[in-house]
């Protein structure tokens, strides 16, 4: 028993929240169902902020995060192990007193009009992830994305250990070796390179989306593309539109090469029309001829850190603003990338260049501080390239 809560008496002039049964089937990276799972959830919308919750939070590693630990240990040939924690949220301890109705088809009969009051956090609640992260961070600090965990380091005895040592505080589910986490598909080459890919979600996508067996085209954008807010008949139901640009948002996590293409249908979102989502079908199909892209992690060349940058000017005929792009190599390792508007318009080629190389230099030295937290030596200072004279006078 969790003790996840009590029953009470319902007491007065209190907010009393509602709960639901999701039911959901887990499959495996090649599709085929892990298990059925059912979860009790709380209907978290009713709470009232400052009366039954207060400081929220969703505990999720960075994508950065989890690309340069992957680059770490191609590098020094780490063992990646993934764990599970088995009903995360209901370890939180909650702060704030939350009252919720019993469960459907759970009712104790002696006392149908009672309610539960929370010892614990629950999946649903607005304090869930905070609670759950709280009590989680006071043991050891890992890789953590809610309850997807990613252990690595340079000594297997050690992770075992720490392994063993959270087994007896959380019910944990060994998974082994990392091969499949939030997405990524993970592959390891006989010289200890790193594969990663999002084949099997970018083909459920596709499925999603009707379009499995569209035909493939050559670029995710084609050269210069310009289009107004206006263009276009506007949908008449705009959910498909954001479900799928949201998808491909999450597609980015292995695929900068549609970074771009990305974030340009995603300014579309609040008033999409059938001219953008030719855009939208344009980059899907361009994902039917490359299923199988991703990237390897590698163990080649010095471990220095590096970014490019670039941007055009005045790109977008909306509203004249410029566009960043960069990436950020650790080694010959692509780890973080960006490719995103600009917040003001710029009034040279220089100025727009020169935003791009202070977001790029931002993003280098937040990676810099996490190989610091991480005791990862650099024995070079990080190098910044740019194509723009003016910007690198400047």
């Amino acid at each position: 028993m969790q003790g996840t809560w009590v029953l009470v008496p319902p007491p007065a002039n209190t907010n009393i929240v509602g709960s639901k049964w999701i039911y959901k089937l887990k499959r495996h990276s090649d599709g085929s169902i892990s298990r059925y799972k059912a979860r009790l959830v709380a209907q978290g919308f009713s709470q009232e902020a400052g009366f039954d919750y207060e400081e929220t939070f969703s505990p999720v590693v960075r994508h950065a995060t989890v690309r340069i630990i992957l680059s770490l240990a191609a590098y020094n040939h780490w063992s990646l192990r993934q764990l599970d924690v088995k009903n995360a949220f209901l370890h939180g301890d909650l702060e704030e007193e939350v009252y919720m109705k019993q469960p459907q088809g759970f009712e104790d009969p002696l006392h149908p009009d009672y309610v539960c009051k929370l010892q614990k956090s629950l999946y649903g609640l607005k304090q869930a992830p905070r609670a759950w992260n709280a009590k989680f961070t006071a043991i050891v600090v890992l890789l953590l994305y809610v309850d997807d965990i990613i252990l690595t380091g340079s000594n297997p005895q050690v992770i075992q250990e720490v392994i063993t040592e959270l087994g007896s505080v959380f019910e944990l589910k060994d998974m082994g070796t990392l091969t499949y986490f939030l997405g990524l598909q993970i592959s390891y080459k006989s010289n200890g390179d790193i594969f990663v890919s999002q084949q099997k979600y970018a083909t459920d996508l596709l499925a999603k989306s009707g379009m499995s067996s569209c035909k493939p085209c050559p670029t995710p954008l084609k050269p210069h593309t310009q289009i107004l807010l206006t263009d276009g008949v506007p949908l008449k139901d705009p959910k498909q539109y954001r479900s799928i640009v949201g998808a491909l948002q999450y597609l980015t996590f292995t695929r900068p090469d549609i970074a771009h293409s990305v974030n340009i249908v995603c300014q579309f979102m609040n008033n999409p029309t059938e001219h953008h989502f030719f855009l939208v079908k344009r980059i899907l199909r361009y994902l039917q001829g490359t299923l199988s892209h991703g990237f390897t992690y590698s163990a080649s060349g010095p471990l220095l850190l590096s970014a490019y940058s670039d941007s055009d000017w005045a790109g977008d005929i909306n509203t004249r603003r410029s566009t960043t792009g960069f990436v950020v190599y650790l080694g010959s390792n692509p780890v973080s990338w960006q490719s995103k508007k600009q917040g003001s318009v710029s009034r040279s080629s220089t100025e727009a260049e020169y935003k791009a190389l202070a977001n790029a230099s931002a993003d280098v030295v937040w990676i810099r501080q996490l190989l610091v937290d991480l005791h990862v030596y650099l024995s070079e200072p990080p190098i910044l390239y740019c194509d723009n004279l003016s910007a690198l006078a400047l």
